[in-house]
């Protein structure tokens, strides 16, 4: 625990403005090299920390500190780590997950809302913020009437500042797309990378599903939509390059899935690939333990691992240690390698959350995507 806490601790009675002016004078959760120590203070039964760190229990019950209403729990947090958490708080019967009123860091997901605490050498990444120095690209609204759905898709199309109908542009096609802009900032980041040099100015369309647990594990339907009528339709609008090194496919958790399926089902039409925190469940013997939602992503897994062939050429796939699908993506980079693809693998002290894949958009686009910048220095 804490050198601020020990002392707490040592005093057999601590007042109310004791703790008042212990609140003041500090930032919370306690961070001390690897030692984080969440504090909550309030009448309650119990208080737990819920977090989301694969590999730890993921209710931690706080202790009281003795002649108070103050509750405590310390523990190491390797260097680098960032972690979301929320409070159990019981109360006559009932369970109330708060978020940490003494820590105004917070991530939101399409879930609500989670405090986050960050250890010693993690830092949120400088072009993750907006930058008046970085022209903005614009966002238009398309519809595709999709014969493989049967109904109208709306999708997002960011073209970036300065573009020009007479040049030739990379196309991006994201999956979740109005989360990766709600949740992980994805116009500023593609605004200040490009800004940067660091990605060339690029087209990206943003797809949405209203179905994803389905359409994202393998259906046939999403692969022929994004293959047979997105690019197409792309194409025709926009000036892109009309080649399969200047294609990439984006997705997170089941949008990695529907990624690298699509890619699988039609070789030879996305060069590149960036894979997030892939839900890629599979089996070497018996059934998996994940509910019926995964039968299909586990049934497609199973059959790309028997005879993966060549569905892109270069691979980035990231994970966070903190996640319980990072066997599965440690398990299939030498996979991927073995097909001859270039692949860049990453791991990273985080968990399955949006800011965790916000952070990775700048190595993964600017590896599979190299701008000027990366050109002349690399």
């Amino acid at each position: 625990m804490t050198l601020a806490i020990q002392e707490l601790r040592r005093r057999r009675l601590v007042s109310s403005d004791e703790l008042e002016g212990f609140l003041r004078a500090h930032s919370f959760p306690l961070v001390e090299g690897h030692t984080v120590t969440f504090v909550w203070r309030g009448d309650a039964e119990r208080v737990a920390l819920r977090h989301w760190i694969y590999g730890l229990p993921s209710s931690q019950a706080l202790r009281r500190l003795d002649g108070s209403d103050l509750w405590f729990l310390s523990f190491d947090l390797p260097l680098g780590s960032r972690i979301e958490y929320k409070f159990e708080l019981h109360r006559a019967g009932h369970l109330e997950l708060v978020t940490d009123p003494l820590n105004p860091h917070v991530a939101t997901d399409p879930m609500g809302t989670n405090s986050v605490v960050h250890a010693p050498g993690y830092e949120v990444p400088d072009y993750t913020f907006f930058d008046p120095h970085a022209r903005p690209g614009s966002l238009e609204a398309v519809v595709i009437a999709s014969r493989a759905f049967g109904e109208p898709r709306p999708i997002q199309v960011y073209l970036p500042a300065r573009f020009r109908p007479t040049r030739r542009y990379p196309l991006l096609v994201v999956h979740d797309g109005s989360d990766f802009l709600r949740f992980a900032g994805l116009k500023t980041v593609l605004d200040n990378l490009i800004h940067r040099l660091e990605i060339p100015p690029l087209v990206a369309a943003l797809t949405d599903s209203p179905r994803r647990l389905v359409e994202y594990a393998d259906d046939p339907r999403h692969a022929r939509f994004l293959a047979a009528e997105l690019v197409p339709l792309m194409e025709e609008r926009y000036p892109l390059a009309r080649t399969r090194d200047a294609r990439c496919l984006l997705g997170a958790s089941f949008g990695a899935v529907a990624s690298l399926a699509a890619a699988w089902r039609h070789p030879g039409v996305f060069g590149n690939l960036a894979l997030l925190s892939g839900s890629f469940a599979f089996t070497d013997i018996g059934a998996h333990d994940r509910g019926p939602v995964f039968d299909p992503v586990v049934e497609f897994v199973n059959s790309f691992r028997a005879n993966p062939g060549r569905p892109s050429e270069r691979i980035y796939l990231a994970c966070g240690i903190y996640e319980s699908l990072i066997y599965y993506n440690r398990s299939l980079y030498p996979l991927l390698q073995a097909t001859g693809m270039n692949v860049r693998f990453s791991e990273v002290r985080d968990g399955h959350n949006w800011e965790n894949w916000r952070d990775r958009l700048r190595e993964g686009l600017s590896w599979l995507f190299p701008g000027p910048l990366w050109m002349v220095y690399e």
